[in-house]
């Protein structure tokens, strides 16, 4: 780095300090060289440039004069050539710079200022080279421990090797990825997280006891997916800091990059697991294998959870990993299907049966204690026996976290047989059974809906949901009551049933929930 220090270790241009200025001035970067005879060249000089003067500007102003006008330009120091008329730095330069604190160096007769301009680039292209080849060389370092599977720590375990910086990596749904200090609470963690979702992210987060520096880390849709937080403030940082953390940031950027496409492989091969399963004894084979692939035994006893959070259309972000995080903790090997409104959780169980509630509220209570705002439920299948006996603990945990769902209040846990309704017996038979069931009723209104551009299907989905409320129901259609008899009279032809009784009634709304069911 060229700064004045660096010139005047160098003996060949016989410098000589006269004023050393504050502390760390020396030290201090200096953005390049400024020779001048101007009395006030104040708007030519760049912010931290070093004067180089041979004092020809004495007969027009006065030293102290000269040097308001350095101090002004915010210049780094002076250099002060002397020559056979001045062999020695006039006394009043050396008491204005000694008043002002600028830094003031002489260079001999003997030396030119082409010299200490010549010094000068040496010392910046040694720095820039010095600089590229540690760029080069923690580059390697990073992609080495990103390729040996280091993850995030790793990266900042290359970082530290150079800089040792207070150090947090953060991702936007608020999951420590990695860090190099203690004292980071949950709560700063959660405003580290909102930075992220932040449009656009600030340069900088308030967090431990004072603004900590962000450096965006995207993944592969180029989406700010996590946040490298050096806990400094930016202004405190060295460009040499800064380079490296934004090095660090990019190769993040490729450990995030590989989970995510390591999360999609494993979200999809757990999916095909569900379907699977549903599928009943024609994949068998296929689900013993898979679930081995997941690091379970598919001889033993299995369980399945069933659970949702909250009321929103779709799961709140970050609710899956709380699942996964959740039997991890406790060593549980488990295949984590998340679905567009529930998650599923497949795992092997060896205790009792009866202790599967006391997981699920402990899960439970893991989950609220992250979404607080929204209530869980979990729907318990009986346990399985093996792999092949998975299909209907499927079905029934699902049902039991349906109908629990469905209920405001109460009990967050329960198996299918707490829950005890009409999803009990439809649970029991095979999907192609309901199917069939449900198409017989419900496909002449399908029918005479696609050919007239209808609504028959939509109207006795609403009618029985409003418990057959006349005016309710053709509110919610915006449509006449006369409209909606006349829609229930055709509805009653087709299907050959009739909403009044309560035999056909029932008829219609099970077909309806075998329709979903299947």
């Amino acid at each position: 780095m060229l700064n004045l220090n660096a010139l005047l270790s160098d003996e060949s241009l016989e410098l000589t300090l006269l004023v050393p200025g504050p502390a760390g001035a020396l030290d201090r970067e200096v953005l390049w060289l400024h020779n001048t005879e101007l009395p006030d060249p104040s708007p030519y000089i760049r912010e931290t440039e070093l004067v180089l003067t041979n004092g020809l500007w004495r007969s027009a102003v006065s030293a102290q004069a000269f040097v308001d006008a350095l101090v002004r330009a915010r210049a780094s120091g002076v250099i002060f050539g002397l020559t056979t008329e001045t062999p020695s730095a006039p006394d009043d330069l050396v008491d204005a710079c000694a008043a002002a604190d600028l830094p003031l160096a002489t260079v001999s007769i003997e030396v030119p200022f082409t010299a200490i301009t010549q010094a000068a680039a040496r010392i910046q292209s040694e720095a820039r080279q010095d600089a590229l080849m540690g760029l080069v060389r923690r580059g390697n370092a990073l992609a080495a421990s990103i390729s040996r599977g280091g993850g995030a720590e790793g990266v900042l375990e290359v970082l530290r090797r150079d800089h040792d910086l207070p150090l947090l990596v953060v991702d936007r749904l608020g999951h420590r990825l990695a860090t190099t200090v203690d004292g980071v609470g949950d709560d700063q963690i959660r405003v580290a997280a909102a930075a992220l979702s932040r449009r656009p992210p600030p340069l900088e987060v308030e967090l431990v006891d004072g603004p900590a520096s962000l450096f965006l880390v995207e993944g592969a849709m180029g989406d700010v997916d996590a946040g490298l937080f050096c806990l400094r403030p930016m202004t405190e940082l060295r460009p040499e800091e800064r380079d490296a953390l934004d090095q660090a940031a990019r190769f993040l950027s490729l450990e995030v990059t590989k989970q995510q496409a390591l999360h999609a492989i494993e979200s999809r091969f757990s999916s095909e697991l569900l379907e699977m399963v549903l599928s009943g004894a024609a994949r068998a084979g296929e689900v013993s294998e898979r679930l081995r692939a997941f690091g379970i035994d598919p001889s033993g006893p299995l369980a399945v959870f069933t659970l949702v959070v909250g009321d929103r259309p779709i799961r709140p972000a970050g609710s899956t990993d709380e699942v996964e995080q959740f039997f991890a903790e406790r060593a549980i090997p488990a295949v984590i299907v998340p679905g567009s409104r529930d998650t599923v959780a497949v795992f092997p169980w060896n205790a009792d049966a009866g202790e599967l509630v006391t997981l699920a509220q402990d899960l439970v209570t893991a989950i609220t204690s992250r979404f607080p705002d929204d209530r869980t439920v979990i729907g318990i299948g009986e346990l399985a026996a093996n792999s092949a006996g998975l299909r209907e603990p499927l079905i029934r945990s699902r049902e039991a976290c349906h109908v629990l769902r469905r209920r405001a209040t109460g009990s967050q846990v329960a198996t299918f047989a707490d829950v005890g309704t009409h999803r009990m017996l439809l649970g029991l038979h095979d999907r192609e059974v309901l199917r069939r069931f449900a198409d017989d009723i419900l496909g002449p209104l399908r029918t005479y809906d696609e050919q007239n551009g209808a609504e028959l299907e939509r109207t006795l989905r609403r009618f029985l949901g409003n418990d057959g409320h006349w005016s309710t129901t053709a509110s919610e259609l915006f449509i006449h009551v006369n409209t909606l008899r006349n829609r229930i009279a055709r509805i009653n032809e087709l299907t050959r049933r009739d909403v009044t009784r309560l035999e056909d009634r029932v008829d219609l709304f099970l077909a309806l929930e075998a329709d979903a069911l299947a």
